[in-house]
């Protein structure tokens, strides 16, 4: 995704950091840098706008529900996994057994 504009920061570096810039998770110059980038590029302001809607909306939704532990485990494995560049298997968790673990613990 590109404007097609040349950009200071380049976008596939601000879409790589999207949700570490949704979550504040980085270091305020790090944000500054990609927040500029935003008033300049409007696809990666829009698909910046679309991931904070749809975090506000889950949020909204699914904000008071507990996750079960087991649930919880597996995605931040999963996470480490993707972090340290490692490959992550395609049946290491999948939205059924998610969701039927959730079930269960209700």
């Amino acid at each position: 995704m590109s404007c097609g504009e040349p950009h200071e920061t380049d976008c596939s570096e601000v879409l790589d950091h999207l949700y570490e810039v949704l979550d504040h998770e980085l270091p305020d110059a790090e944000c500054v840098k990609y927040e500029d980038h935003f008033q300049e590029c409007d696809p990666c302001l829009e698909k910046y706008g679309l991931e904070q809607a749809v975090k506000k909306l889950v949020k909204r939704c699914c904000g008071q529900d507990d996750v079960p532990a087991d649930l919880r485990a597996k995605v931040l494995g999963r996470i480490e996994l993707i972090r340290s560049g490692q490959a992550v298997p395609d049946d290491d968790i999948s939205l059924p057994d998610a969701v039927e673990s959730a079930a269960r613990e209700r």
